[in-house]
């Protein structure tokens, strides 16, 4: 984590030396000197950070040590920012701007002189830090040698071993999962197959693994089994020693002693021939890198005689990977249901018991937390069988208290252990972005691209040759999901992922780590801490009804948070020193109705949020911002931006819409914003959402041919005139991934004719008439998704459409004029989701063999005059849900047309029909049929959540 700090220091001091501005030269002459030391004493140390970073958990002294350099790197950094804000001032023109520039300089040599001792002071700590260096040196050089058996490796081999011993009496809900892998394994192929356990720390995968082993079955089927701990504190000699060991004393002869003095290349010798004419199973248990598994696969033969490989890992990346060459099979371990969850829990905290009645809501309340993880239920209801269970306040202790007792209380120190080994095995750069994860509150779902653009926006992310950081940063995302540290909540129909979570208990453990490491300060309103640290970098504030004041200064805050405060925050009020070095403002939602004036003074604040804000106005001086890179205005009431925002030259992603929800029958659901006609020297942008193009005779459209970088473009209000144009301009936006167009009104043509394929667009929505279905959209080649709407084409929009190659989700709504649609054989082979919606003529709709054969989801709405369910519609094996939204009843009717046992779409997990009635959302399932008659359902959480995806879907 130190080392983060560093190489964001070092950075900046690369920035400022890089700056040919002869005031720095010569007026700033003794800071420079300073910054020279400086740069070299923390380049020196830098190469040591990362080798001391896994030495933090076992050795206090050099823990100390790191704390140390990371504290002074963060003074440092703020020293040279304060520096850098002395000749940041824009002191205006004429004879007054002299003036002032002069007034300035005279005050800049005095900050210069004390910016110049400060540094000083720095690098008198240094040379302290650097003589405790010296000292620990011998310590790093034996920790860069490698790996061995220290007290953690075997500690964590112990705690491992237990998993090994356990009773059956201990374990639920494994039964079904044995049976399966069971089934993998005896499954008839004689190649050598891999079969992969993989799921978060603490979910059972070496428990589960285990009982398979153990399996007298399993033992009866393979001749020869040897279970194998892959221990990161070995080297992979010594797996590969341990497990010819194992296997000659599995075929009960005599171990030789060369064994020891062999090297790699001969022990793979060895196994491989011990192994080539035996059927065998080898359990790999704890592996985490795929490189530990290309350590020891060449030993392991495909000897054609149906022998299998079973792992266990955290990484699903290492799972999917292993399954793939070896055409196996991956088990991903789920979380325990709630009721086996609570049957756990109660064995363990009441000795096989029942719940005292007066404790049930406390003991659910935990267990809620521990969220279905099996070594969490266990280890906190260890600790709570130790209670008194008449002491109701000592229960609901743990309870309220439970960061505090897995970080304190012995009894559960296996469970910390196992959740921090995952963090523990992060590079440096990937640890910081999974610590910044605690800002967010207790089970709040985290979106993707926000998570990206504040990883950015705080310097977390590391550039690449040929890609943007936001494509890195998605790597990292995607990294932490792989490795079991988070875990998708949401996606999108194409698959990509919408929203993330992190489970309760190891954001716990971050939090902690957070505090100790001054990473990020959390406030809340049962918790507003006694005393503020003075070094805060990082301030979230949650669920406050209160005016949080800080004791003392936090001048040097980093990035200030609020989620779900509820008093209308003022900011100058709540930190009335000031915070000029903020690099991130994130105030989405809060009950603010004006923008923010403190903002003006923030040279260095990359990332601005007022998304959701009643905000309506954005002032002139925003063009102050000159390192901005996000401004999120989306949800809020800004309708126009002014001309200043063409100073913004870093500006990446400029979102201003808001979706109103209108009657179905309104053309228009999103009101965007009025932009400058110069919008085109924004060259940085990468998203723009939404613009109103209807304004200054086609500029606006031209120039956004300058906007080379953008990845999202969302235009509205266009005209059929500016088509040509606009075809044009997209043209030249070789990374264009998603567009949205409206047309100026309903019936407006939306002219594209003249533009070739987009090779990279994956999403596009057009709402607006169309004479034809534009001739490059079925030759998109990247194109998931496409939603087209009010286009009133009178060919039939199936004919070409059905050939776009890698379609997953079509919404058609007021698309046809026609009575009659034909799904064709060869149509649509990729495609998951359809929604038809309004098609006022529409009369049969026909479905052929072979077509849509991915078809997960069909939605029909509104259409008015059709007779019956789609003929053919049996030929959709894949179909899960089937809904129809404001259609007749009697058309219901037609699913099961021979008879009440012949049910012509059987396959589907869910059929229903809504209708909006006075009151609320009526809901039809197909069980509550009778006699040909339906039965609205209860108005309940269904029935609301359909309301909600209508909504949203509109």
């Amino acid at each position: 984590m130190a080392e983060s700090s560093v190489k964001y220091l070092l950075e900046k001091l690369a920035a400022i030396f890089e700056n040919d501005d002869h005031l720095l030269g010569v007026l700033f002459g003794s800071v420079r000197e300073e910054g020279v030391y400086l740069r070299g004493e923390f380049e020196r140390m830098k190469a040591f950070l990362r080798t001391a970073d896994t030495l933090l958990e076992t050795d206090q002294e050099v823990e100390v040590w790191v704390k140390q350099v990371r504290d002074v790197a963060h003074e440092a950094e703020d020293i040279l920012d304060e520096f850098t804000l002395l000749h940041e001032h824009d002191h205006g023109h004429g004879i007054y701007g002299s003036l002032r520039t002069l007034g300035c300089c005279i005050k800049n040599v005095k900050a210069c002189y004390r910016i110049a001792s400060e540094l000083k002071a720095i690098n008198a700590r240094i040379k302290n830090i650097s003589e405790v260096h010296k000292r620990l040196r011998h310590k790093f050089i034996k920790a860069e040698q490698g790996p061995g058996f220290d007290s953690v490796g075997n500690t964590w081999q112990d705690l491992r071993g237990d998993a090994l011993l356990l009773d059956k009496s201990d374990l639920v809900g494994l039964d079904e999962p044995i049976n399966q892998l069971v089934r993998w394994l005896f499954k008839s192929s004689p190649g050598r197959k891999v079969v992969s356990l993989a799921g978060m720390g603490g979910m059972g995968k070496t428990t589960l693994a285990k009982q398979v082993y153990d399996d007298l079955e399993v033992k009866k089927h393979f001749k020869v089994c040897a279970w194998i701990t892959v221990n990161r504190s070995l080297k992979s000699g010594e797996i590969l020693k341990d497990m010819a060991q194992q296997l000659f004393k599995a075929m009960r002869r005599q171990v030789p002693q060369v064994i020891v003095n062999m090297d790699n290349d001969q022990l793979k010798t060895m196994i491989k021939e011990l192994l080539q004419k035996r059927r065998y199973l080898i359990v790999l248990d704890d592996v985490w890198h795929l490189y530990e598994w290309h350590a020891i696969q060449n030993a392991l033969p495909n000897n054609r005689c149906g022998s299998r490989i079973m792992l266990t890992t955290r990484n699903s990346d290492v799972a999917s990977t292993t399954r793939v060459l070896s055409n196996g099979k991956t088990y991903e371990l789920k979380p325990l249901p709630p009721l086996e969850s609570w049957d756990l829990f109660c064995r363990k905290a009441f000795r096989q018991n029942k719940c005292p009645l007066h404790l049930e809501d406390i003991c659910k309340d935990i267990l809620k937390r521990c969220e279905g993880l099996p070594l969490a239920i266990v280890a906190i209801s260890g600790v709570l069988a130790t209670k008194d269970k008449r002491r109701i306040d000592e229960w609901d202790m743990v309870g309220r208290t439970l960061g505090a007792e897995i970080e304190g209380n012995d009894k559960l120190k296996h469970l910390r252990k196992v959740l921090s080994l995952s963090f523990n095995d992060l590079p440096y750069f990937l640890k910081s972005c999974f610590l910044y994860l605690s800002i967010f509150p207790e089970g709040h779902l985290i979106a993707r691209m926000r998570l990206i653009r504040l990883w950015v926006a705080e310097g977390f992310i590391e550039a690449k040759e040929g890609r943007t950081l936001e494509e890195v940063a998605d790597d990292y995302l995607h990294e932490l999901l792989n490795r079991s540290l988070m875990q998708v909540a949401t996606t999108t129909p194409d698959g990509r992922v919408k929203t993330c979570r992190i489970h309760d208990l190891l954001r716990e453990i971050i939090i902690s780590k957070s505090r100790d490491q001054n990473f990020t300060t959390i406030v809340k309103e049962k918790s507003v801490p006694a005393q503020w640290s003075d070094k805060i970098r990082r301030l979230s504030i949650h669920d406050t009804l209160q005016t949080v004041r800080p004791n003392r200064s936090v001048s040097q805050l980093r990035s200030l948070f609020m989620f779900g405060v509820r008093i209308r925050p003022s900011i100058n009020a709540l930190f009335p020193s000031g915070f000029r070095l903020l690099n991130v403002l994130d105030l989405h939602s809060s009950p603010l109705k004006r923008f923010p004036i403190v903002v003006v003074d923030l040279h260095f604040l990359k990332y601005l949020s007022l998304r959701d804000t009643k905000v309506k106005t954005v002032p002139r001086y925003i063009g102050k911002l000159q390192n901005l890179e996000t401004l999120d205005l989306k949800h809020s009431n800004v309708s126009e931006l002014p001309d200043e925002i063409l100073k913004l030259q870093r500006l990446r992603h400029l979102l201003v819409y808001k979706h109103e929800y209108v009657s179905y029958e309104q053309f228009s659901s999103k009101n965007g914003f009025k932009v400058t006609p110069k919008i085109g020297v924004l060259q940085a942008l990468q998203k723009l959402c939404f613009i109103e193009v209807n304004q200054d005779g086609g500029t606006i459209i031209r120039e956004l041919g300058k906007l080379t970088q953008l990845r999202r473009l969302g235009l509205l209000k266009l005209r059929k005139a500016d088509g040509k144009a606009l075809c044009s301009s997209i043209e030249k936006l070789s990374n264009l991934h998603a567009l949205s167009i409206a047309s100026v009104k309903e019936d407006e043509i939306i002219d594209l004719q003249h533009l070739s394929s987009p090779p990279l667009l994956q999403r596009l929505y057009m709402r607006g008439r169309l004479d034809a279905i534009p001739h490059w959209i079925p030759s998109l080649p990247s194109l998931v998704r496409l939603s087209l709407k009010w286009s009133r084409l009178k060919d039939d929009p199936l004919i070409s459409l059905r050939h776009i190659p890698n379609l997953v989700q079509l919404e058609l709504c007021q698309v046809f004029v026609g009575d009659r649609l034909c799904f064709k054989a060869d149509g649509f082979r990729k495609l998951k989701i359809l929604s038809l919606d309004k098609f006022d003529e529409l009369k049969c709709i026909h479905v052929e063999m072979g077509a849509m054969d991915c078809l997960e989801k069909l939605s029909i709405q509104r259409c008015k005059l059709l007779e019956k369910v789609p003929s053919g519609i049996e030929h959709l094996r894949k179909l899960k849900i089937l809904e129809f939204s404001d259609m007749p009843v009697d058309l219901m009717k037609t699913i099961r047309p021979d008879g009440k046992d012949n049910w012509r779409v059987s396959h589907v997990a869910e059929v229903y029909s809504t209708y909006w009635r006075e009151g609320g959302w009526e809901v039809y399932s197909i069980d509550s049929m009778t006699d040909g008659e339906y039965c609205p359902l209860p108005n309940n959480d269904f029935s609301h959540e359909l309301e909600t995806r209508w909504k949203s879907w509109k």
